[in-house]
């Protein structure tokens, strides 16, 4: 029996496709709220005894669809299915990871914590801002890396002057992975951030005079660490084309005016959110279905999991 694929309202798109990569069927569900606004979720076909995969990133409104991937859940065991597991392959509050001053949240364990009652049989996520979010799930998750698919996607910008640059010390481990798999070296931007829109570069690390770089990281948001990043790169001599890759495009707070630089010649993501309204043509979308598709049979029929996990 094939698993069954139940799309939540945050990115209905994605669920398609991996139903689709999987040769499956997209279960039908009713996604509402009640005159007060209170969510109203009805499964609306048969799920009794079977291995559901519920498609839900957690994205803003974020409380929103946190709230109705557990109704989700909820309503899928209690019509008899065999076992409920989430496909959450952007993770939101997981760079809440640290308390940075008395008064703060630690909002990843939060998160994580009212992810874990959800009873699912196994978390699936995506590129998770900190790896330590995984382990604050009473759950099992599978950390996923987008990267080798990413790889393959930068492959035509890649040139013998190609340089992978992490934008942050916090994305190190992430651009060694993109280095090794392109065969190019490495240099960090070095920065502080001095309010959620606002990041001031100290160093560069690396010899990028010449050289053609391509930023990574996790995620973009508003953008301004990949713009501090180009800045500093270019006052440091490296060649006016830029290519930025990142596995979950945000694009908020004005993120997609600001990348709107001469020098960022193409930004790839991949579609682990919905695309965001009017990103320019440059904006290339990577298809994440395949990888997710490949990880729910792995777990349908109980093999491992091994070369798709992050090494973060």
């Amino acid at each position: 029996m094939r698993p069954l694929i139940l799309s939540g309202s945050a990115h209905p798109a994605l669920a398609a496709e991996i139903a689709r990569e999987l040769e499956s069927e997209l279960a039908a569900c009713l996604l509402g709220s009640f005159p007060d606004g209170e969510l109203d979720v009805e499964i609306r076909g048969s799920v009794r005894g079977q291995t559901v995969f519920v498609v839900q990133p957690l994205w803003p409104e974020v409380g929103e669809h946190l709230l109705e991937l557990l109704l989700l859940s909820d309503a899928c065991r209690r019509a008899g299915a065999g076992s409920v597991a989430a496909i959450v392959p952007y993770f939101g509050f997981a760079r809440q990871d640290r308390v940075t001053r008395e008064g703060r949240p630690l909002g990843a364990k939060v998160v994580a914590d009212v992810v874990g009652t959800g009873r699912f049989s196994q978390v699936i996520a995506v590129d998770l801002h900190s790896p330590v979010v995984a382990s604050c799930v009473e759950t099992p998750v599978a950390h996923l890396t987008a990267v080798p698919v990413i790889v393959e996607a930068l492959r035509p910008y890649v040139h013998g002057d190609s340089i992978v640059v992490a934008p942050d010390l916090g994305a190190v481990k992430l651009a060694e992975s993109y280095a090794r798999g392109l065969g190019r070296p490495l240099a960090v931007v070095s920065k502080v951030r001095t309010s959620p829109v606002q990041v001031t570069v100290s160093s560069v690390v690396g010899d990028v005079r010449g050289k053609r770089p391509l930023v990574v990281d996790d995620m973009i948001s508003t953008g301004t660490t990949v713009v501090a990043a180009v800045d500093a790169l270019l006052a440091h001599g490296c060649q006016r084309e830029i290519v930025v890759a990142a596995t979950h495009g945000l694009f908020v707070g004005g993120a997609l005016e600001r990348l709107r630089r001469p020098e960022v010649i193409r930004i790839l993501v991949t579609d682990s959110l919905p695309p965001a309204t009017g990103a320019p043509g440059r904006v290339e979308v990577i298809r994440l279905g395949p990888l997710l598709a490949e990880a729910v049979r792995r777990i349908a029929g109980w093999r491992g999991l091994d070369e798709l996990l992050a090494d973060r």
